[in-house]
């Protein structure tokens, strides 16, 4: 079966294409204003050089956030769309939970810089059950949160947090340097749920921001 993925979260995304679980090519993408003029024709390329119609596509996943709100909407807008229209299950996949597909320790304690201070984490079972759900906290209130568990770091990028750990008991824990490109995980985890039976209908494909829209705080303080 074949998967298309799409990551369009951050300022780094990634598209994939599997069959099964094999990831058939993943591409990492940069784009510091958006993936709404390019993404398209990302992937059109990408079958193009797969020789793979867009109708042969059984599955469609893509990032269900953490991260850009622009950046998820318009990911999960495209493959819902996609799915809708060639009639194909869709799932949305949680950015935290693709990161945590890389760790290697049966407790994992996945990071996110979300910036203003703060990072988008979650403490993940090997299997993928949430012990501790997503959440935007700051750093020092993660470790809080963190204090009872033994487990693994998983990050693309954990250089910003070395330091808010040093001296700590945290220091000692093992780390897992996650790809950029989470695209791939995302198609595995979305095969993986199609084959338990779970929903994978396009239509019922929701966002998960964690964080608040700058419009909705705003609103709380008029």
């Amino acid at each position: 079966m074949l998967t298309l993925a799409v990551d369009t979260t951050a300022e780094f995304g990634s598209i994939a294409l599997l069959d099964d679980t094999v990831i058939l090519e993943e591409i990492l993408l940069h784009e510091t204003n958006g993936f709404s003029a390019s993404l398209f024709g990302q992937i059109e390329a990408l079958l193009q050089r797969r020789e793979i119609e867009l109708g042969q596509i059984d599955l469609f996943a893509g990032a269900s956030g953490p991260g850009s709100f622009t950046g998820v909407r318009v990911g999960l807008a495209a493959i819902k769309g996609l799915a809708e229209v060639l009639n194909k299950p869709a799932a949305a996949v949680s950015n935290l939970e693709a990161l945590a597909s890389f760790g290697t320790a049966p407790k994992r304690a996945t990071v996110i810089d979300a910036r203003r201070g703060e990072v988008y984490a979650a403490l993940y079972e090997e299997g993928g059950h949430a012990i501790i759900e997503e959440t935007v906290i700051r750093f020092p209130a993660l470790l809080t949160l963190l204090n009872d568990h033994e487990f693994e770091w998983v990050s693309a990028d954990f250089a910003p947090f070395a330091s808010a750990i040093s001296g700590t008991r945290f220091e000692h824990m093992p780390s897992k340097t996650a790809p950029r490109a989470l695209a791939g995980a995302m198609g595995r985890l979305a095969m993986k749920r199609l084959k338990a039976g779970l929903l994978c209908d396009p239509t019922a494909i929701e966002a998960n921001y964690v964080r608040r829209s700058d419009a909705e705080l705003l609103w709380k303080t008029l």
